[in-house]
């Protein structure tokens, strides 16, 4: 499994939120650099950004989830163009879920399990 893995619900409509574009970003002495991208699957989820074997090193890190093209596919105006997470990860090599619960108007996160 990645070290870094992430779900999007729509919480508006009551369920997963596929199609949407997902990048993982990290902090390297100040300016964000991409690592990797994905797209949500039918259940929401981006569970392959990074090899299984492949392990981040401490840092801080973002995740960017365009979601304007989601909601438009949906005809709906989202307010928020995009949601950017940033987080920070020690060097024990753990997993980080990083959930996405959103609606047209707002969202909320977690460290996810």
């Amino acid at each position: 499994m990645s070290q870094i893995t992430s779900h999007v619900l729509d919480t508006s409509r009551g369920k997963p939120a596929s199609g949407i574009s997902v990048t993982l970003f990290e902090d390297v002495s100040g300016k964000w650099n991409e690592l990797t991208q994905g797209v949500t699957n039918a259940d929401g989820r981006v569970s392959d950004f990074l090899a299984a074997e492949r392990i981040l090193p401490a840092g801080n890190y973002r995740v960017h989830f365009a979601i304007s093209d989601y909601f438009s596919a949906l005809n709906e105006q989202a307010f928020y163009p995009y949601v950017d997470i940033v987080f920070t990860i020690n060097s024990k090599g753990e997993h980080y879920h990083i959930p996405l619960l959103l609606s047209a108007f707002g969202y909320s996160t977690y460290r996810g399990s």
